[in-house]
């Protein structure tokens, strides 16, 4: 878990294209409730794939992963592997 929460925390805010898997996407990451809630979505263009996630930071300092309606595995792998374009 910590190598998944230091490649999001790498992952700039706003709306940015980069590569997964050698295939393009436009992804966004947002914070709410003053940063202790952030979703970050991805879309690959011109493909099916769709990657959505929320993570919540509790009061216990604990981070809390929720996909969207996808397993675990996936969403991790695309955070850890996705190249953003500079």
């Amino acid at each position: 878990m910590k190598a998944f929460l230091a490649a999001f925390d790498a992952l700039p805010f706003g709306t940015h294209q980069g590569r997964y898997q050698n295939r393009p996407y436009v992804l966004t990451k947002s914070r709410f409730a003053g940063g202790r809630s952030q979703k970050l979505i991805a879309e690959e263009l011109g493909g099916p794939d769709y990657i959505s996630l929320n993570l919540y930071q509790l009061s216990s300092g604990k981070s809390l992963l929720k996909p969207c309606e996808m397993p675990e595995e996936k969403v991790i792998s695309f955070v850890r592997d996705v190249i953003v374009s500079k």
